[in-house]
């Protein structure tokens, strides 16, 4: 089974309490996922893939967004796309 791919576009100074969120939850699935942090700005590996995002933005597996994010459905995303 591959590994399901977290990504996360960090925009802006308040999108690092989302940030440290996404590594924490991810972390307890540490086998199973990869996390990938782009700093706008920064980092503009995302661009081809995403185009240009003004918003703090959640990836799952290249497909899934969120960009209404809280606590709860960052967990929420990360547990359905492993499975567990």
């Amino acid at each position: 089974m591959s590994k399901v791919r977290v990504e996360f576009i960090n925009t802006c100074p308040c999108c690092v309490g989302y940030e440290e969120c996404i590594k924490e939850v991810a972390g307890r699935y540490q086998d199973d996922v990869e996390v990938k942090v782009y700093q706008a700005g920064k980092d503009f590996d995302y661009l081809p893939l995403y185009g240009p995002v003004t918003k703090g933005t959640l990836i799952i597996n290249g497909t899934k967004k969120y960009d209404k994010l809280n606590k709860e459905t960052i967990e929420n995303a990360i547990v359905e796309a492993v499975g567990k």
